[in-house]
């Protein structure tokens, strides 16, 4: 399943939003693989985030690692740096279905 989501930083944050991304920790890149996340793009227009993630249950993955240390404190860290976050309800959540694909 594909899912998106659209975001907002804060104003004048978004060049240490990019740094933060440059460096994520191991741990939760490899936490958020085992919960099942196959992709997870983000996008960055001046301050609209928009994710475009690929898992097979969105709700089990996020519940697998929402309480894992390092998850806690990277989105303690980013929370901070938002104007609208995400916090894992439907409000910013929408199913994307493929409509066109220019594959090679």
């Amino acid at each position: 399943m594909k899912i998106g989501l659209h975001t907002r930083l804060r104003p004048g944050v978004a060049a240490r939003y990019d740094e933060l991304h440059r460096a994520v920790p191991r741990e939760l890149v490899d936490a958020i693989r085992a919960a099942g996340f196959t992709e997870w793009h983000i996008f960055r227009q001046g301050e609209d985030l928009f994710h475009c993630i690929e898992v097979d249950d969105y709700e089990a993955a996020i519940a697998a690692i929402a309480d894992l240390p390092v998850n806690v404190e990277w989105q303690a860290t980013i929370t901070e740096l938002m104007a609208d976050a995400d916090d894992y309800n439907d409000a910013l959540r929408s199913h994307l279905e493929l409509v066109w694909d220019l594959s090679w």
